[in-house]
């Protein structure tokens, strides 16, 4: 599934408490700072209140800041699939880029085989699916773009990471109305429609964010939905055409 983890360094956070929710999702960051060693340093600052489980650097460097027991303080406000206090229910993974505001980067292949070395054991602990390893924009799409565009998503789809772009296929013509109900039911909070739209294109078609609806867009969501369907519940024949 993934390749043998690289030796975890101890470095402890005082930024955390105790979790009021069982560990079902993994939520992977950008750091979004000018380094790394200054992401590092907030993580672990008692005046920042923010943390994350882990923090991996651009050289393949796992460095862990709060165990997986507790809750680290990464999610912010946010929601995922009926959950609110995301970070109770997550494992929080820091990755050090400087992010669309410091200019953003590609990630290195260390640093991404690290973070592919390391969900496997976490996914194994906790019983997270593939389904559930999620960006902080999915989260918190009117507050968050990380970890971005660039993220390889697809390299960590095909080691059974992460859930796979689907192909384009049958364009649902759903109303915009129908839209915010589709990306609901499949786990954005849609409040604010373009954020939500936004959000999902920047994970799903990461070549062309344009925060509109278009054919492709509806027909990527609808894909996503028939396959949850299928692997799940049944969700995709109700879907709404409003």
């Amino acid at each position: 599934m993934g390749k043998t983890s690289p030796p975890i360094i101890d470095s402890p956070s005082p930024n955390f408490n105790e979790r009021q929710l069982p560990v079902s999702l993994i939520v992977l960051h950008y750091t979004g700072m000018e380094s790394c060693a200054a992401a590092h340093d907030r993580l672990r600052d008692p005046d920042a209140g923010v943390s994350a489980h882990y923090l991996v650097a651009e050289d393949g460097t796992i460095m862990q800041l709060v165990a997986e027991d507790r809750r680290a303080w990464h999610a912010g406000q946010s929601y995922w699939r009926g959950i609110r206090d995301v970070n109770s229910a997550s494992i929080g993974i820091e990755i050090c880029n400087p992010g669309h505001e410091w200019g953003y980067t590609d990630f290195p292949a260390p640093q991404i085989d690290s973070v592919m070395a390391l969900l496997p054991g976490i996914m194994a602990r906790h019983g997270v699916r593939r389904d559930n390893v999620i960006g902080h924009s999915d989260i918190a799409p009117e507050r968050k773009t990380d970890p971005g565009e660039l993220f390889p998503w697809q390299r960590l789809a095909e080691a059974g990471l992460a859930e796979s772009i689907p192909e384009a296929g049958t364009d649902p013509n759903w109303s915009d109305k129908g839209v915010k109900a589709a990306l609901e039911r499949f786990g954005y909070e849609a409040r604010d429609l373009p954020a939500a739209v936004t959000a999902f294109q920047r994970r799903w078609r990461p070549h062309d964010i344009s925060g509109e609806i278009d054919a492709e867009t509806r027909a990527i969501l609808l894909a996503l939905l028939e396959r949850r369907s299928a692997e799940e519940l049944i969700l995709g024949n109700d879907l709404p055409r409003l």
